[in-house]
């Protein structure tokens, strides 16, 4: 699989935006709050890839039989 394979492919996408903005003008507590935000998309995107993991692995497991 590519890497970049799963990546926003348009400009208007919410994560190309999101990484394209200004961080100059935020204060502090907006920037941690943003940081708090961006780990609990983290941890839930690695609960994704766990489910789908073990999904995976089930299902293999099921036509090896």
């Amino acid at each position: 699989m590519e890497s970049d394979e799963n990546l926003p492919l348009r400009r208007d996408d919410p994560l190309t935006i999101l990484v394209r903005q200004d961080l100059d003008p935020l204060s502090v507590d907006e920037l941690a709050a943003r940081i708090h935000m961006l780990k609990s998309e983290i941890t839930r995107c690695e609960g994704k890839i766990a489910f789908a993991t073990r999904h995976r692995s089930s299902a293999d497991a099921l036509f090896r039989k």
